[in-house]
């Protein structure tokens, strides 16, 4: 039997005791996301620093940064959000000092995953990247010799009760179980802080699993707490048609973001006002396949325990239990809401979701037999940058070798979708995206980098509506992806698989697929907004009033080009209450210099543009 863990009140006394038990040459292993012991990580960073002859390479994923400004503009919006919503949260120093290129060449660090699109301009982190599946992270870790995990625990809910790894079971108890089994030497480290949520089931781990606990009213942080974004006019098309096909009794898998909240609103317009999802999808041309409310309700298994299921069990909506448990997550990480829902719920109420192993959710093996019976009608919806006319999907990577973020378990869930008899892999595309004020397609020809290959197509939506990929040979499948395609890009894109070969030479686009533009999805959500049916922020947001009512406008002059700055900038537009409190919270009500005058004009230009 193991000892009870030694305790401290010092990050620093800690890691030097780390350094005793373990040696100069410390293989330290971070959760992803949320549950890094931060610390702990810093004082063994600070170590390295002040002693070159400690040699520190720290494996993880999803580095958390509080968001930085590119442009005066947005310094002026993010400042405010960042000190609500980020005072408190400690940085990690090895990120602060990649970011100053100023770490140490005797410390490394090495991830699986990337915050999105932070780390592109960094050579050295691009070189250090790990490309793997989310489940195999685990065992790549152990072959690099981890000897020491270090992570952030929720205490005791009672006297003599274990801690809980609450956000982030992920693969820790692979690595406990391979201790166990003699496998790892593993020294683990626990940071306590109260403000995580205690999950309990397999997140739960007796005190006697620690070597160390560092606890302390100084490490109860205020947790990471990205803000949910907006739901574009994009979005919610794509979310209504997904909404769609996910049917009554199934299970259901979301990926982060806000197409993801926009799945989720989709799903309880259909339960809650079924004739006005259908009128919708009717305007947006795209006839659903499951209609049905949801009275035997969906369960839920996904890698990410995204908000929005808290609300779609509140809708009633996820609720089909397996084993005792509507929801089989491996991780979570959202707003201060989300924190504070799960701390407020009973105990009872939170058993319902089961924070698990990765392992558990996104694969099959382990009580294969049971997982098939449990996910039946599965459709596990993940979000891409890019997809080619043949299907094949680019989520985390660009052409020229650099890692945007990272494949985590997309490709678990779309093998798992063709792994199950009647299971569906759902992509979800943006049919466009802007770079320097230019419109671009994200379905492409072809393109230099894949994270899921065209072999494993399946189901695509866009905005414009569903491309059902699977088994059909490529002429369809080219034809289909046409008909998803943003029309400004229809001709080119045809014209070239006509000269590759591809489909046939005399085939023409179908009329109805030829007005795939914008303004054709405004008016189909035209009636639901006006509804109040499609909100910018359809679970709550941590933005005030103010602040949702700027984010559009925004948005507009972050994506403009040089020449629409300069039309805008002579443009100016209307002083009203609204745009006045606008300019209040950006601080350019009383400008007193021509950068601020300038941008007054820009802002008050950009709200009065319609959305």
């Amino acid at each position: 039997m193991r000892r009870q863990p030694e305790c401290f009140d010092n990050a620093g006394r800690l890691a030097e005791a780390i350094v005793a038990r373990v040696g100069r040459k410390i293989v330290l292993a971070l959760p992803l996301g949320l549950g890094k012991a931060n610390h702990i990580a810093n004082a063994l960073t600070a170590r390295a620093i002040d002693d070159p002859s400690i040699s520190l390479s720290i494996l993880t994923a999803l580095t958390l940064e509080v968001p930085r400004a590119s442009s005066d503009l947005e310094r002026r919006f993010l400042e405010p959000v960042s000190k609500r919503l980020f005072t408190g949260y400690p940085e990690l120093l090895y990120a602060t000092a990649l970011r100053q290129g100023t770490l140490p060449r005797n410390i490394e660090v090495h991830e699986f995953f990337l915050m999105a699109g932070r780390w592109l301009g960094s050579p050295r982190q691009q070189q250090n990247y790990i490309s793997a599946n989310y489940t195999h992270a685990g065992r790549y870790i152990l072959e690099r010799g981890v000897n020491v995990l270090a992570q952030l625990v929720a205490p005791p809910e009672c006297a003599g009760g274990g801690y809980s790894l609450s956000c982030n079971p992920d693969i820790t108890p692979d690595f406990l179980a391979a201790r166990r089994a003699g496998q790892s030497d593993i020294v683990f480290a626990g940071q306590v802080n109260g403000a995580l949520p205690f999950m309990d089931g397999q997140a739960e781990v007796p005190a006697e699993e620690f070597d160390f606990l560092l606890e302390g009213d100084e490490f109860r942080f205020p947790l990471f707490a990205p803000p949910r974004e907006p739901v574009t006019q994009a979005d919610y098309a794509i979310g209504v048609n997904i909404a769609g096909l996910v049917p009554d009794g199934g299970t259901l898998q979301i990926g982060i973001g806000s197409i993801g909240d926009a799945v989720g609103q989709g799903l309880v317009l259909r339960h809650r006002d079924n004739a006005a999802w259908r009128a919708t999808l009717e305007r947006l041309g795209s006839p659903p396949r499951e209609t049905a409310r949801f009275e035997e309700g969906l369960y839920g298994a996904s890698e990410m325990l995204v908000e929005c299921f808290l609300d779609l069990m509140e809708a009633g909506i996820v609720k089909r239990e397996v084993d005792g448990a509507a929801i089989h997550a491996g991780f979570f990480l959202g707003s201060q809401s989300l924190y504070a829902r799960l701390k407020e719920m009973t105990p009872e109420a939170r058993r319902r979701i089961a924070m698990v192993p990765v392992s558990f959710v996104n694969e099959l093996y382990g009580d294969e037999a049971g997982k098939r019976a449990a996910r039946k009608g599965a459709r596990f919806v993940n979000t891409a940058m890019m997809a080619t006319l043949f299907g094949a999907v680019v989520s985390d990577g660009l052409d020229d070798g650099r890692i945007v973020s990272g494949v985590g378990g997309q490709y678990n869930f779309v093998s798992q979708a063709f792994a199950l008899p009647d299971a569906r892999s759902v992509i979800a595309l943006r049919a466009t995206r802007e770079k320097d004020g230019e419109t671009l397609s994200n379905v492409v020809f072809s393109y230099g980098h894949q994270t899921i290959p065209r072999h494993l197509r399946d189901i695509v939506v866009t905005e414009y509506g569903i491309a059902d990929l699977r088994g059909k040979p490529d002429a369809e499948v080219v034809a289909a992806m046409l008909d998803i395609t943003d029309s400004r890009f229809q001709a080119e894109l045809l014209a070239r698989a006509k000269k590759a070969g591809k489909i046939a030479a005399d085939y023409e686009i179908p009329q109805p697929r030829r007005n795939n533009r914008p303004e054709r999805i405004a008016a189909g959500l035209a009636d639901a907004r006006a509804q109040g049916l499609l909100p910018l922020f359809p679970f709550g947001s941590d933005f005030t009033e103010v602040e949702q009512a700027l984010m559009p406008a925004l948005g507009r002059l972050s994506r403009a080009s040089k020449r629409e700055l300069a039309r805008l900038a002579l443009k100016g537009g209307p002083s009203n209450a609204a745009a006045d409190a606008g300019l209040e919270r950006m601080g350019l009500a009383k400008p007193s210099s021509f950068s601020e005058r300038l941008y007054r004009r820009l802002l008050l230009a950009a709200l009065a543009a319609p959305n």
